[in-house]
């Protein structure tokens, strides 16, 4: 089952629009977060640190459909915390789709069962599942045991009601490509619609700091996934661009877009991205984009973004790719990521020490250094 071509040709008709007349920084993906509070505790998240009265707070029903027509993005992701557990959630929704966004409800599907029946199936809504892996590998990413077979319950469930359904897979530190191979495989069989994987961004605030892969370690593993799926010739579907596939798998040099992916969440529109937590927040999106020094951020501008490679921050600047250099993206669709030969090189540090060896405490050793080939794309920032 492919993205259905409604949101593709609605997408693609945004990026143009924005492209004529010249916009130069404009979202893909409006992140709505309307609560903070969860029912696990993952340890490789930092969302449900914070104080008890913050955790209570949520996002009103008119704040976040204001937060969607201020942004005017044709896509919203609703994460959390775990949204399900906000009361006035089915009411965003349904206003969300009214407008004709697709929105994406970001769950760990514990509490869908209970409330499966407050939304109805729509071209525009779509349930993201967060599964990392089988059975053992899912329990112990989100520290409970059980969570992957509720999961899978859910997706079933979801489907048999006619809903649209993705699973949002992220790899952290010691995994293995057979067993992530072993992984997308059985979800294909589940009837979803497509996997959104990335590597696990290295949150300040999460509980543990070893689960993190360095940006070189995060290369190689994706391609050797990707050569696993190439023995088995195996028929996965992923939920991304195959631009950002090829980057995740080392080799494009691409830039971040933070404002590609925008945020908004209890305390307002969040400098500069997602997974930036510390850099402050603006009242409007307008204040947003008009006051964040977007220069400061990126790969080699900021210790805190050199170990990302998550598609909040770079699924943008691939679709920017993918427009640009249609010839090179539709061979990369066609042949799929390239597994051997020389990585793209890093993009020049601008700053001083490198993040992945100090704050993530990633060993010197495994850094990235610029690859000597010249057979390698150059530096994309579109």
């Amino acid at each position: 089952m492919a993205v259905p071509v409604i949101q593709q040709v609605k997408v693609a008709k945004y990026i143009l629009g924005k492209k004529l007349t010249g916009q130069k920084r404009y979202p893909l993906v409006l992140m709505l977060e309307p609560l903070f509070q969860c029912n696990l505790a993952c340890s490789g998240c930092g969302k449900i640190d914070y104080p008890k009265e913050i955790l209570q707070k949520r996002v009103s029903v008119a704040d976040a459909l204001k937060a969607v027509d201020e942004c005017g993005a044709p896509m919203v992701s609703i994460p959390g915390g775990e949204p399900l557990i906000h009361k006035e959630l089915p009411q965003i929704v349904e206003g969300i789709v009214a407008r004709k966004k697709f929105v994406y409800l970001c769950t760990n599907a514990i509490l869908l069962p209970k409330h499966i029946d407050e939304y109805k199936p729509s071209p525009y809504f779509t349930w993201s599942i967060h599964l990392d892996g089988l059975k053992e590998q899912h329990d112990r990413a989100v520290s409970m045991e059980g969570v992957f077979e509720k999961a899978v319950a859910a997706i079933k469930l979801a489907r048999s009601k006619g809903f649209r359904v993705t699973v949002n897979c992220t790899l952290f530190n010691g995994e293995h490509p057979k067993e992530v191979a072993d992984f997308f495989d059985y979800a294909m069989t589940l009837g979803i619609e497509g996997i959104t994987v990335a590597p696990g961004y290295s949150y300040q605030h999460a509980p543990k700091q070893d689960v993190f892969l360095g940006r070189t370690q995060s290369k190689q593993l994706f391609r050797d996934i990707f050569g696993e799926g190439k023995k088995r010739d195996a028929n996965w579907v992923f939920n991304l661009s195959p631009m950002y596939l090829d980057f995740i798998a080392g080799n494009q040099a691409y830039q971040c877009q933070p404002w590609g992916t925008v945020t908004y969440n209890v305390f307002g529109w969040q400098k500069p991205c997602y997974l930036l937590v510390d850099e402050g927040y603006a009242s409007s999106y307008k204040e947003l984009m008009e006051t964040t020094h977007w220069e400061n951020y990126g790969v080699g501008r900021n210790p805190k973004c050199d170990n990302c490679m998550a598609h909040c921050g770079f699924e943008g600047t691939a679709v920017n790719d993918t427009f640009a250099h249609p010839l090179k993206a539709l061979r990369v669709a066609l042949k799929g990521p390239c597994i051997d030969g020389p990585m793209a090189p890093d993009l020049p540090v601008t700053y001083g020490k490198r993040a992945d060896a100090t704050a993530v405490k990633i060993p010197v050793s495994a850094i990235q250094r610029p690859a000597e080939s010249a057979e390698v794309e150059t530096h994309v920032e579109l």
